[in-house]
């Protein structure tokens, strides 16, 4: 056969998707906190775009004023489309004119700014101090230099995280220099550090208040199985004595520390700031998106003038700052296209969870992606995105729209039921329980019966652990 050359013409689709549209969404999925920081860096970066200031007169509208609630105000919402195609040429007086109204030059004020370090407050962290209280100490050179080792080992829960005989091989040292340097460190503020069990760290404190030679000591040392299972009778007949010496013994342990490194935890608290707000107005409910600390983006007043001078710059500038416009118009768009279509979200899932903003979380439907999807005509995908690391706070508590999307579990009589909440039902029945006799877990299936929602014992346990609650052997008190 002869290798010959051929020419052909093959007609084909794809999907292109546009870096335009990849930030759009991109920034579906955002989070609030992430959303500010994009936000920023895309206003180091391109000097097209700058925040806007106070408004001085009617032509000077922000562009974050329209309501977004409004169907009258807001053009129909329209989902982002991986199949709209690239636009070469660029019409930039209507970029302009429709998102940028308000050119007013924003006064600054220069002022002298406080130092970042006095404004900031820090944390001692574990390690830091007993890194200190290591240095104050009248240890000798080899027991710091072992000292460095245990304390770099310790966990932020406070415990030593390797083994003796592995601290003498890396070293060293004997073994019994290592023992007696960590016995020392172990009364170290805060007391029970560099334990290697709960036992042990339990009977350091213990000792350190000098509960040697008690029945606190004798429960840890020999009876900690039957104490984490709350078996006190087992432990009053091992120890012959009676039940009561033995509750008060409990009482004492469970005032110690099983984890003594918590206390110096550097661990920042993030706090959830909602990015979108529903209030009980009458008998309606009422949407508000969170605008605050959102910045209110706008071209820069100057690049306008440039653009109207047609001929007064080179190619090569005229190119950046066409790039930098079409960049800057984009993620203003893509912007009110997020806030738009969290609101057309938020406001499907309050039709269709109505009777949880009324009642409670007893009161949650089943509810998926698709039903949201199909009520304001969206891909499921991005019903996914836009309900990722958003938070909306309801008049029932502050919530991640996650949470309104939960299976369905069948009722006694044929209904579905939401699987969270089943959850608070189960919560609240092990609330309301007798502590001395808590219910099991077919006892809690046979609660939920009566309340017309059929769930199996293992149903009951899964539940249970997944919010963290013991099981009713751990749960019962004996007094």
């Amino acid at each position: 056969m002869a290798l010959e050359l051929k020419q052909s013409l093959n007609l084909s689709q794809q999907l292109i998707m546009t870096p335009q549209l990849q930030q759009a969404i991109k920034l579906l999925q955002l989070s609030r906190l992430e959303l500010l920081e994009t936000i920023y860096q895309e206003m180091e970066t391109n000097p097209i775009l700058e925040e806007a200031g106070v408004v001085d007169t009617e032509e000077e509208v922000s562009l974050d004023d329209e309501k977004l609630d409004s169907e009258e105000d807001s053009p129909p919402l329209t989902e982002v489309d991986v199949e709209e195609p690239p636009h070469e040429e660029v019409d930039w007086e209507a970029y302009i004119s429709e998102y940028n109204t308000g050119w007013a030059d924003t006064p600054y004020e220069d002022r002298e700014v406080p130092q970042f370090e006095n404004i900031t407050s820090t944390k001692t962290n574990l390690y830091s101090h007993l890194m200190w209280q290591l240095n104050m100490s009248n240890f000798d050179e080899v027991q710091k230099e072992i000292g460095h080792h245990i304390i770099g080992n310790i966990t932020d829960d406070g415990y030593l995280d390797i083994t003796i005989e592995e601290l003498a091989q890396s070293t060293g040292y004997p073994v019994e220099k290592i023992e007696e340097t960590l016995k020392i460190i172990q009364t170290f503020d805060p007391v029970g550090v560099g334990a290697r069990d709960t036992r042990e760290c339990l009977l350091i404190q213990a000792r350190f208040q000098g509960l040697q030679d008690t029945l606190v000591e004798r429960i840890l040392l020999d009876h900690i199985k039957d104490l984490e299972d709350k078996k006190y009778d087992n432990i009053a007949k091992r120890l012959g004595v009676p039940l009561n010496e033995i509750i008060t013994a409990v009482s004492i342990i469970q005032g110690l520390e099983p984890k003594p490194g918590r206390s110096y935890s550097d661990e920042e608290t993030i706090y959830v700031s909602p990015d979108i707000y529903v209030f009980k107005v009458g008998d309606d409910y009422e949407i508000v998106l969170n605008e605050d600390g959102l910045p209110k983006l706008r071209i820069n007043a100057y690049y306008k003038d440039v653009l109207s001078r047609k001929d007064s710059l080179p190619e090569s500038v005229r190119n950046y700052i066409q790039e930098k416009l079409k960049s800057a118009a984009w993620l203003i768009k893509s912007i009110h296209q997020r806030q738009r279509t969290i609101y057309k979200v938020t406001e499907s899932i309050v039709r269709f969870q109505r009777d949880f903003f009324d009642k409670g979380i007893t009161h949650l439907k089943p509810l998926v992606l698709r039903d949201v999807a199909e009520d304001i005509q969206m891909h499921e995908s991005t019903i996914s995105r836009v309900t990722t690391n958003k938070y909306v706070y309801t008049p029932q508590g502050l919530f991640e729209l996650k949470f309104f999307f939960n299976s369905a579990i069948s009722s006694m009589d044929g209904d579905a039921v939401a699987s969270e909440s089943v959850k608070e039902h189960i919560r609240n029945i092990i609330k309301m329980e007798n502590k001395q006799k808590p219910y099991s877990d077919q006892e809690i299936a046979d609660i939920l019966k009566k309340l017309n929602i059929r769930v199996a014992r293992r149903t009951v346990a899964k539940y249970r652990e997944s919010m963290g609650i013991l099981p009713s052997r751990k749960r019962r008190k004996p007094f």
